[in-house]
């Protein structure tokens, strides 16, 4: 058998000294046969308190993080009002994308954010945006109205007149306990207003509509893509479009107007597209015709495009 080493010795006598002097300090309490029964009394820590510097402080700093995304919508906006980005850029879109990795939405969503903080701002009569910024500590903990801390917050109410976005902010608020409510609380209060004052469904199965993609992810990418209704529900449709069928609300809907001559021609066109779509031979290019054809701004196919959805029906084995 190994010898222990001599280093093994002296950490199992160092923690016996450890342990002798736990019993002494937990006031005899310690017997080394039974150590589960030890009783060690624990002195806890004293909290130091902030100073009033110091609650100021951190009030302020704790403002400037909850702003950070409403400076930013603010100095947006007056970079593109400006065109500050004129010298390098030529358009607002790339400024963005180049200087601060933006995608295209991004800073005008920041934008409109801004502008619905602004909005919730005027709710609270005991203080005002200048107050805040030249001095913060005029504000105590009393007066601080609770204001939302991210764009996503903000982004279900930005559609809405300037009262509901105040009437929802203050219902979620109510729900989220008395704190900042999540983007999902303020996106169910908003529904609910919406149905509350939704207006009545004119549309007609067969009639042909555009599409407004607004807060519905299922839709993005689609934003002006004509489509047909195939069934019309209390508040909203069901639509079939150049890639699918879904169930939108009616203010995701734009009436086209079409005559009825026309409205039949889309459908014709949508039928074609549907049992291609439905075949599973579709390659690649053929898919990014589809979606071309899906985004038509006119009642008709010119000669050219007629041909090539012939061609595409024809490799696919599919009958007009």
């Amino acid at each position: 058998m190994t010898k222990p080493s001599s280093n093994r010795k002296k950490a199992t006598s160092a923690v016996s000294n450890n342990l002798k002097a736990t019993a002494s300090s937990a006031e005899d309490t310690f017997d080394p046969e039974n150590p589960a029964t030890a009783t060690i009394t624990v002195t806890a820590a004293e909290v130091e308190e902030l100073s009033e510097t110091e609650q100021r402080d951190r009030l302020h700093l704790e403002r400037r993080v909850e702003r950070a995304f409403f400076e930013a919508g603010k100095a947006l906006a007056e970079l593109r009002d400006r065109r500050l980005y004129r010298s390098t850029h030529s358009t607002f879109e790339e400024y963005c994308k180049d200087r601060f990795g933006f995608e295209r939405r991004h800073p005008y969503r920041l934008i409109e954010a801004a502008g619905v903080v602004d909005n919730l701002i005027k709710m609270c009569p005991n203080w005002t945006q200048n107050e805040i910024e030249d001095d913060p500590a005029t504000v105590h903990s009393d007066q601080v109205q609770i204001l939302p801390t991210s764009e996503g917050q903000v982004r279900p109410m930005t559609k809405l007149e300037p009262q509901e976005q105040q009437e929802v902010w203050l219902t979620a608020v109510e729900l989220a306990g008395g704190k900042v409510p999540t983007g999902r609380i303020v996106k169910d209060v908003v529904q609910r207003i919406m149905e509350r004052t939704q207006v009545l469904n004119t549309y007609q199965i067969g009639e042909v509509c555009q599409i407004f993609t607004k807060d519905n992810p299922e839709l993005r990418g689609k934003g002006g893509c004509w489509a047909i209704v195939s069934a019309v529900n209390e508040f909203s449709c069901t639509i079939t479009m150049w890639d699918g069928e879904y169930t939108v609300r009616i203010d995701h809907l734009k009436q086209l107007n079409y005559l009825e001559s026309e409205c039949q021609q889309m459908q014709q066109i949508s039928d074609r597209i549907s049992r291609l779509r439905d075949s599973g031979k579709l390659e690649a290019p053929a898919e990014a015709v589809l979606k071309c054809l899906g985004e038509l701004k006119r009642p008709y196919l010119t000669e050219f495009e007629g041909e090539l959805l012939s061609f595409i029906e024809q490799k696919c084995q599919v009958e007009d």
